[in-house]
């Protein structure tokens, strides 16, 4: 599978594969994860009609189970709008990201072979050239695909739903991150973890993952209160 890509897309919606719900909520959850719809903007039955050109009940079904993986947020009045972080958010967030994301790790590295971890590594090289070109877009994509990719070693699909959760809930302020500060400037502690994970140690592997959340979290605080 390739993770780098969108799961759907909007111009290309293809029925033989898919229902058109399921299109619509992979198109929009993309969207949402990789910052295309930014924090606070509203959602509307109608403008997705328009702009994804599908019917409504496809639309309302995809906005009903973002809502409920955290991807959107109702804000009464039939509101519907991506979530805008604040400061106490982004606390939570980085106990939370930390608390199940380091396990995660833990528990992959006995189960990652050589070729996963060279798997991983290429993936890693991809994401410097991102950074290094400052490709906003390309560096959301191989950054969560990186991460993706390692905790599916774990073999915990609960602990995994919810890291999956908290993504699409930061996403689109991690879009506005890069586009605060730049690729260049955000952190990356992959490297520390590949090593990690080379000799096999589990709890080193926690701890570069712990790093590299808690200082792409600290990031994202600078740039949403500075705003």
């Amino acid at each position: 599978m390739d993770l780098i890509k969108n799961k759907a897309s909007a111009s290309t919606f293809d029925k033989g594969k898919q229902p058109a719900h399921e299109q619509v909520y992979q198109t929009l959850r993309s969207q949402i994860l990789f910052g295309e719809l930014v924090p606070g903007q509203p959602v509307t039955i109608q403008g997705l009609t328009d702009s994804l050109g599908v019917g409504m009940t496809p639309v309302r079904e995809a906005i009903r189970r973002l809502i409920s993986d955290g991807g959107l947020v109702f804000q009464g009045n039939r509101r519907v709008s991506v979530p805008l972080l604040n400061s106490n958010d982004i606390e939570e967030m980085i106990f939370a990201r930390i608390s199940i994301e380091s396990e995660l790790s833990r528990r992959a590295t006995a189960n990652l072979k050589t070729q996963d971890i060279d798997q991983l590594e290429r993936l890693d090289r991809h994401l410097d050239r991102m950074i290094a070109d400052g490709d906003v877009g390309g560096y959301l994509r191989l950054n969560q695909a990186f991460h993706e990719t390692l905790y599916s070693f774990a073999n915990a699909p609960i602990l995994s739903d919810l890291a999956e959760r908290l993504w699409l809930r930061f996403g689109p302020s991690l879009r506005v991150v890069c586009g605060r500060f730049g690729t260049q400037s955000l952190p990356d502690r992959h490297k520390d973890i590949i090593a990690a994970l080379r000799v096999g140690d589990a709890e080193m592997t926690a701890k570069a993952t712990a790093q590299d959340i808690e200082q792409g979290m600290d990031l994202m605080a600078e740039a949403l209160t500075s705003v």
